[in-house]
């Protein structure tokens, strides 16, 4: 990490205390329940814990974020897949001003705002096809809980009320409602809140590199393989039982996993085969990740409904949505039938009005095409890392790579449990935040490195990832 000296002063006191006179890092260490944290590392070493502060993040600029000591990182994961426009834009903090004095809240239970009606106007000339109907929510699990609830009564309205099962990926992250934990294909996320709700099944995801030997070396065949594993599976669970199937264009969890060629073409197939509803889950690829507003466009496939969330408002503030098809919302415009489902928060006034700024810079910025433009030189300077020893693959589109460790590059093995703890909390974690970058290192799948950094960056921020990268990675060989 890197101190600069017009940061030293403005935080010379550290993280400073709070309104009650607390130490910051005492009151976070007490009272701040962290989302997927180990608290113990932060308990004191006299009671058995790690002796550490959680890092209080105090100010974002562009690409780089600031800690409470005055240290510069490289955000090299846009907070969470989610700074698309880069940190300290004004223009939308004063959106969210000015629509806060206008009108802070209203509901849109039977009622509207404009720029939830601007926005969904806009979300829907976006989508592809006839995807025109947007449903907001908060965030995106709650996008993809909708679309599950969606899913059900759309069959029950239209005679098939056995289809309800849902279809996913292994090691696949949907979100952590009931539902969207559900369709998540990670079994230890899980356990801990069984029983869930039923009717979710697993097929294989994409993950090519860790395919067949036959079918390593031809993408085309495993894409069918991997795809017809979902034919295999509605087959097996009885086609007049399963709702829909939710993937993501690049699987997130695992990391990123791109869909081999004819991958979603064959699904989109067999979807309709078998009348099941295409869910394409982009809470993190749309929005400039992969290249496009959304990415089911960068890879050639119209599904039934779109789950979005973090990018739409650069972070700015919270929003999701489920962009449905005119065919499931027909039941919705006749009689007394309604959709029984909403958020107190969904489409809330001054997220809607960030969301519509956000997007503005979008379109003047020509953000979408400058990640088209340099996603191959992004991912030219991350395939340098594959000299390294610990390095098995790099992969991903657009501004979205997972880097694989392994043990040993000639057979693809991978690391035993305790080596993956020792490699990935016990060093890589925090020696990639020393060393002035923030990323994920994780271990949710195989052991990898995963970027996604603000879509604003070029070459020089590509040049900073990479020498971080391998000076952290080279030293990783030594904590095994």
């Amino acid at each position: 990490m890197t101190t600069t000296p017009e940061t030293t002063t403005a935080h010379e006191t550290g993280a400073g205390r709070t309104p009650r006179g607390t130490d910051r890092y005492d009151a976070a260490r007490d009272h701040l329940w962290g989302h997927f944290s180990r608290h113990s590392v932060y308990e004191p070493t006299s009671t058995g814990g790690g002796g550490g502060r959680m890092p209080i993040i105090v100010k974002g600029e562009g690409a780089h974020i600031w800690d409470a000591e005055g240290n510069k990182y490289l955000d090299g994961l846009a907070g969470l897949f989610v700074v698309q426009a880069g940190h300290g834009r004004e223009e939308l903090a004063e959106a969210a001003a000015k629509q806060a004095r206008d009108l802070a809240f209203f509901p849109i239970w039977s009622y509207a705002h404009p720029h939830a009606i601007d926005l969904s106007e806009r979300l829907a000339a976006y989508a592809p096809g006839d995807l025109n109907r947007v449903f907001f929510t908060t965030g995106g699990g709650e996008a993809v809980e909708s679309a599950w609830k969606l899913a059900k009564q759309y069959f029950k309205l239209t005679g098939k009320p056995g289809k309800h099962k849902v279809i996913s990926r292994s090691i696949a992250y949907h979100g952590t409602p009931q539902g969207a934990l559900s369709i998540t294909g990670l079994p230890p996320l899980k356990e801990m809140f069984e029983p869930l709700v039923p009717g979710a099944f697993k097929v294989p995801n994409t993950n090519i590199y860790r395919a067949q030997p036959e079918l390593r070396d031809d993408p085309k065949a495993f894409g069918r393989w991997a795809a017809d594993r979902i034919a295999e599976a509605i087959e097996f669970e009885g086609p007049d039982t399963v709702a829909a199937v939710f993937l993501e264009p690049v699987q997130n969890a695992g990391g990123c996993f791109p869909p081999p060629p004819g991958y979603f073409e064959r699904v989109r197939e067999i979807c309709d085969e078998y009348d099941v509803l295409l869910v394409s889950d982009e809470v993190i690829c749309a929005f400039g990740r992969i290249g496009s507003m959304f990415a089911c466009d960068d890879f050639g496939y119209v599904p039934d409904i779109i789950t979005c969330a973090k990018g739409l408002t650069s972070g700015y503030s919270p929003i999701g949505a489920m962009i449905a098809s005119d065919r499931l919302f027909e039941p919705y415009k006749k009689g007394t039938t309604s959709f029984p489902h909403g958020y107190t928060f969904g489409g809330h006034p001054v997220s809607a009005a960030v969301a519509m700024a956000n997007l503005d810079i979008f379109e003047r910025e020509g953000l979408n095409d400058r990640v088209k433009e340099n996603a191959p030189a992004f991912r030219a300077t991350l395939e340098k890392l594959k000299d390294l020893p610990i390095v098995g693959d790099v992969r991903g589109e657009g501004y979205f790579y997972g880097i694989e460790l392994v043990k040993d590059k000639e057979t693809r093995e991978t690391f035993n449990d305790d080596e993956a703890e020792r490699m990935l909390r016990g060093f890589l974690s925090k020696a990639l935040f020393d060393a002035g970058i923030y990323c994920r290192a994780d271990d949710r799948g195989d052991p990898v490195v995963q970027l996604a950094p603000p879509l604003i960056i070029g070459q020089p921020e590509f040049d900073e990832i990479e020498q971080k990268l391998r000076g952290v990675l080279t030293e990783a060989v030594n904590h095994l």
